[in-house]
């Protein structure tokens, strides 16, 4: 890869998890498109930078919530989609693996991933904008919590986006929250899904190869991006974000457009 190729994913994932950051979608359904549309390296590799950029931004956020006192995360509801986000981690990277051995064309993952991600943003958007008209439930049963943290790690690990818009329309429609507080609950969702992943790659020893002064980079993005956001988002409020928010639909629903179109030609 040349020089400016650095800056440039760089750049993506310092801006990726800006957004992320604010809107509480991890950065990663942002970094995964975006790096798939330049099409300078393989599906596989994406997934992996994009899983442990997230994982960085996501790690710093929860944790300086927690020391600063200013974490909105409920515990009761947060701990049991963690651990339900945990154990879909590693059957989402399992799915992707067995996706990626069952294809002699690599591209053809990308195309199912887009493919996948196109849906799950476009069902995001159409909620996002009627969500006013939709009754909410609460949902507080340990299990049933466990159930749907699943759902959303094998999501999550599968289309290497670490939870993404997904996270966000589950914690709205399930329990009730508010935007800035859905936001900070989906990024702990998202960071337990992202450690047992990058943890199943490393014993499976499937990690893709990559520079290394790569990922480096693509983590200091992360975790910049992620003390950036922090610091937007406690200065504006959750209108602000809901648009940010679908803006951001709208754009990576055209990615993903471009993508499918770019890997199954």
């Amino acid at each position: 890869m040349s020089g400016y190729l650095y800056i440039l994913f760089w750049i993506v994932s310092f801006g990726a998890s800006i957004a992320g950051a604010i809107c509480g979608i991890g950065g990663g359904v942002i970094i995964k498109p975006t790096l798939d549309a330049f099409g300078v390296l393989s599906v596989s590799t994406i997934s992996f930078l994009s899983g442990c950029t997230v994982l960085a931004m996501t790690c710093y956020s929860v944790i300086k919530g927690k020391m600063s006192g200013e974490s909105l995360i409920d515990m009761k509801t947060g701990t049991p989609l963690a651990i339900g986000a945990a154990i879909g981690g590693v059957v989402g990277k399992s799915m992707f693996q067995a996706l990626s051995d069952m294809f002699v064309n690599k591209d053809m993952v990308g195309a199912v991933q887009a493919g996948c991600l196109l849906i799950i943003t476009l069902g995001t958007l159409i909620y996002t904008l009627k969500k006013d008209k939709i009754k909410t439930l609460h949902v507080t049963n340990a299990v049933l919590c466990i159930v749907i943290g699943i759902v959303l790690g094998i999501f999550s690990s599968f289309l290497g986006i670490g939870g993404g818009p997904i996270n966000l329309v589950v914690l709205f429609y399930f329990f009730s929250m508010e935007t800035k507080t859905a936001a900070q609950n989906s990024l702990y969702v998202i960071l337990f899904s992202q450690i047992t992943s990058l943890i199943n790659s490393l014993v499976t020893r499937t990690v893709p190869e990559f520079t290394i002064w790569l990922l480096v980079l693509m983590v200091i993005g992360g975790i910049l991006g992620g003390m950036s956001g922090r610091i937007i988002n406690k200065k504006i409020d959750s209108k602000v974000v809901d648009k940010l928010f679908i803006i951001l639909m709208i754009v990576i629903i055209f990615i993903n457009i471009y993508n499918i179109y770019q890997f199954a030609r």
